[in-house]
């Protein structure tokens, strides 16, 4: 006998983090960060439902701050048993908490308030994090453990746990296909419990062949205009597949040759992991690495890791591309620009990502005029576009079609890590199409089986 607890994720994107309990074990799925408005800062703050101190390990689907985040907060709790996740996320972990700690420290010294947990818990977690490749099973207690990959980004895996004769499947995060630089998710059989994500649970992603032509054609309209392109960017496989598109693009002389300015130190530093574990990468782009190819390199391209360098930006005539985090403009330097070109006709914003309810990129995506950005009200006069092809997320068509891959066998598919109305559509398409069982648990509900 087993049980699933829901402790965050639940009718909700951010705050991955699930319970499994045996006679014998316990172990968590992620530990993230609730992300939105100064609500969600509070709800970080909450005691976690149980006890750190008596969970065994700790499974990290990838490194996302919507799950990464509370790791340390888990150790500072009392949690001192096993982290584990493949190797790039472990690297990638490092990065994302201590910039995420920045960020905390920035944002409780503005309020008066203390952080969550401190650099020695971020440390404490990093002591504790072991990198186990895709496909090598393993035990935790009386709970067999194997990964495999979930092309979300680099390293991201689904995990399933072998409890008694129930097969668990927790996809984390599934990626969109095809990536250019990342396998896709593979296929796994004979599941009996899923836990399936529903970012864009009720969406149909645009052809993937229209996204790269989307991107030509705003760069050669900024080209025109003389004005500046702003790119909000996830540090995290986002910016690196738009490096890897602006080079092609570059290279072929498919754009004009105008300055891309990669502002975010993480998205920098990120970039030199995704080249430490190019072992991970497509077989395509592998290829175009053996022929000798930086693919995240062209000419044109500056890297601005420095305030000061970043700050120099605004000193150089349009056009320009500035591509910088964070990808839903709820932090970063993006922040910065958008406050400094927002009001300009010339200008354009590109999102090609998921923008979150609450956040100034959902804000400015939607057609609002005016908003807030570090407390100045910034009229949004310039061009807004998105696309949506380059989401790292799989679309409704591809989730559903995940689930059917083990129609034979599931007992019951749990639908997470979406809004509300993405959740509970996948889930009753989950139901209508394939006459299973499926349920978009809310916070704190327990499953037993």
């Amino acid at each position: 006998m087993f049980k699933i607890t829901f402790c965050g994720g639940a009718q909700e994107v951010t705050g991955a983090n699930y319970l499994i309990e045996t006679e014998k074990t316990k172990i968590l799925v992620d530990c993230g960060m609730f992300q939105c408005p100064r609500f969600c800062a509070a709800r970080n703050r909450n005691e976690f439902p149980y006890d750190p101190s008596t969970i065994d390990a700790l499974f990290v689907t990838h490194a996302h701050i919507d799950h990464t985040g509370r790791i340390p907060k888990l150790i500072r709790h009392g949690f001192r048993g096993k982290i584990f996740s493949t190797p790039p996320t472990k690297d990638f972990g490092k990065l994302m908490l201590e910039d995420s700690l920045g960020v905390l420290e920035k944002e409780a010294s503005r309020n008066g308030e203390e952080t969550i947990y401190a650099m020695e818990d971020v440390e404490g977690a990093l002591k504790l994090w072991e990198g186990v490749p895709y496909h090598q099973r393993f035990m935790v207690g009386d709970i067999g453990v194997t990964f495999y990959e979930a092309g979300h980004i680099l390293g991201s895996l689904m995990a399933l746990f072998e409890i008694g004769d129930k097969k668990v499947l927790f996809t984390g995060d599934l990626g969109n296909k095809p990536m250019p630089l990342l396998n896709p998710p593979e296929s796994i059989v004979g599941v009996n419990v899923m836990v399936i994500e529903s970012a864009y649970g009720d969406r149909v992603h645009e052809d993937n062949s229209e996204r790269k032509i989307k991107l030509e054609r705003a760069v050669e309209d900024i080209a025109k205009r003389g004005g500046t392109l702003m790119i909000p960017a996830f540090a995290l496989e986002r910016t690196q597949e738009l490096l890897y598109e602006f080079n092609d693009l570059m290279e072929h002389g498919r754009v004009p040759r105008i300055p891309v300015y990669l502002d975010s130190p993480l998205s920098i530093r990120a970039t030199d992991v995704y080249r430490k574990h190019a072992n991970y990468f497509s077989p395509d782009a592998k290829a175009l690495m053996r022929g000798g190819d930086d693919l995240f390199q062209f000419p044109g391209l500056h890297r601005t890791l420095m305030t000061d360098e970043s700050k120099a930006i605004n000193d150089v005539r349009g056009p320009k591309v500035i591509l910088a985090g964070a990808g839903m403009m709820t932090g970063g330097r993006i922040l910065h620009h958008a406050r400094r070109y927002l009001h300009d006709r010339n200008n354009m914003i590109l999102f090609i990502g998921y923008q979150g309810a609450g956040s100034i990129g959902r804000r400015i995506s939607d057609g609002e005029r005016q908003v807030t950005i570090m407390g100045d009200r910034v009229s949004v006069n310039a061009e807004v576009r998105s696309i949506h092809g380059y989401s790292a997320h799989a679309d409704t068509n591809m989730l559903l079609e995940f689930v059917q891959q083990n129609v034979d066998t599931l007992e019951k598919v749990f639908v997470v890590q979406g809004e509300p109305s993405a959740a509970l559509f996948l889930s009753q398409r989950v139901r209508d199409y394939l006459g299973l069982h499926s349920h978009a648990p809310r916070l704190g509900e327990v499953f037993e089986f």
